[in-house]
């Protein structure tokens, strides 16, 4: 197989929740990896500018040609402290959410969830860099490392969790993110490379641990139950079902398109590279 002739670009989140998928990725050979939030990492993938990239999984439903690692996810196993709308009002009678611009999938999947239960607020759209909080709605939308904090802060309200909303539904993990392969990509060389940074990430999940209670000032325990029990980096077969779901929700609120139907690239592993 001839070499490559430019290392693949790859882009993943800064949140501590995606170190247990991207472990030592930046180190495999061909690989230049970078750390942006998923809504300028969706650009970067369109513009070209990004090969592969751990992004929304709505997004794979946004834009034709894309393809996506199987298997591979940032999900949650229902509840997840990482992704909350807090809110001052009852759901029942909330009249505007405040969006944080970060990420894609949050934002549709609250919108399918509370429209699932007959909550149509005005949705209001937070420009990058701004609080979310500071929005004036009755409710906000907050994800990663920032709700993490937020979800222990005593002065903040009652949190609703979208994606433990999601389980109730439809009996499923919500993945919030996949590695989606950009149309043209060959992946042959670099396949193993991200099963390697997962195994990895497992052998390294308390340390994670460690980090995310000794950086953000919170509790050991409350960051082990989030990165092992909340979050999941394995769906297995579930997943295509799962995304296809996603679209079609989605799609009914006018979130993404219907009729794209991206596939998984693979097997990831070469013949007789034992698991």
């Amino acid at each position: 197989m001839s070499k490559p002739d430019r290392n693949l670009r790859v882009g993943t989140v800064p949140y501590l929740v995606a170190r247990p998928l991207d472990c030592g990725l930046e180190a495999e050979p061909g690989i230049d990896l970078i750390r942006d939030v998923p809504a300028q990492l969706v650009r970067s993938l369109r513009s070209g500018d990004l090969d592969v990239a751990l992004v929304s999984s709505i997004e794979l439903f946004r834009q034709p040609g894309y393809a996506y690692l199987p298997d591979l996810t940032v999900a949650a196993n229902g509840y997840i402290s990482s992704v909350l709308m807090f809110h001052e009002r009852p759901l029942g009678e909330l009249r505007s959410v405040a969006l944080d611009p970060a990420s894609r999938a949050a934002r549709a999947l609250l919108q399918v969830v509370l429209s699932a239960r007959g909550v149509n607020p005005e949705w209001v759209d937070v420009k990058p860099g701004r609080d979310p909080r500071e929005a004036g709605c009755d409710a906000w939308l907050r994800i990663g490392d920032p709700a993490l904090r937020e979800r222990v802060d005593p002065s903040v309200p009652e949190a609703f969790s979208p994606s433990e909303a999601w389980m109730e539904m439809t009996g499923a993990p919500f993945p919030f993110a996949v590695w989606i392969v950009r149309q043209g990509v060959d992946l042959s060389v670099h396949g193993e490379a991200f099963l390697r940074s997962r195994e990895r990430g497992a052998a390294a999940l308390e340390t994670f641990v460690q980090l995310g209670a000794e950086t953000w000032g919170l509790d050991h325990a409350y960051v082990h139950r989030y990165l092992a029990e909340e979050s999941l980096y394995s769906m297995g077969e579930a997943l295509p079902g799962t995304l296809r779901e996603l679209r079609d929700r989605a799609a009914r609120l006018g979130l993404c398109e219907a009729d794209l139907s991206p596939g998984p690239v693979g097997p990831l592993r070469s013949e007789g590279v034992c698991k």
